[in-house]
């Protein structure tokens, strides 16, 4: 699955506000069977999303008409636990783009960048301001400005910058994965392959 480019995203969220979400969470062992990306989303937080007899629950936040969008906000700690890439395959596959929290483990984030998935890390304060006002209004759009590293709430709303590995944001901005970055680079491989002849 090719990686999309990355410039700009205004969507709503939806809120998921549980600290220390681990990836068998996100994506329970038994559905790891697959070897491509496509398929994992109908099974992201499948324990949480469904009972035993495989109905939805409604009380849990995917099942809720009142939210949607492409921005995933979550408690503190998301994706700890094993390093299974699957995790941000469901995310993505679910359909998100960003994940908002104010901690991520570093193997989520860097399998969801890999992935095309953005990871923003925002402040304490600010996540915390982002589940009341989301909450409040499940029509709040908000706004993510990867070239810029900032989000903001639309109109006029809280905003704050965030950080993200250069590489890996050239890589979103272009669409690229790590074998397209190099293809990209190619004719400078070859000058520097020549020049150490």
């Amino acid at each position: 699955m090719p990686i999309e480019k990355f410039t700009t995203l205004i969507s709503t969220c939806v809120p998921l506000p549980i600290e220390n979400v681990d990836t068998d969470q996100i994506i329970p062992a038994r559905f790891l069977k697959a070897t491509t990306r496509e398929g994992f989303g109908e099974n992201l937080f499948r324990d949480w999303r469904y009972d035993k007899s495989g109905r939805p629950k409604d009380d849990f936040v995917l099942n809720a008409n009142r939210y949607s969008g492409k921005i995933l906000v979550t408690g503190k700690n998301f994706g700890s636990g094993s390093s299974r890439e699957h995790a941000a395959w469901a995310i993505k596959d679910y359909g998100f783009s960003v994940v908002v929290s104010s901690f991520f483990a570093d193997i989520f984030r860097n399998n969801s960048l890999n992935n095309g998935l953005l990871t923003v890390q925002v402040s304490e304060t600010f996540l915390a301001r982002l589940f009341e006002m989301t909450e409040a209004d499940p029509s709040l759009k908000v706004k993510v400005d990867l070239e810029n590293q900032k989000i903001s709430v639309l109109p006029g709303g809280p905003e704050e910058g965030f950080e993200i590995n250069p590489y890996k944001k050239n890589c979103l901005l272009n669409g690229y994965d790590d074998i397209d970055y190099l293809l990209s680079i190619s004719d400078r491989i070859a000058e520097f392959e020549k020049s150490m002849k």
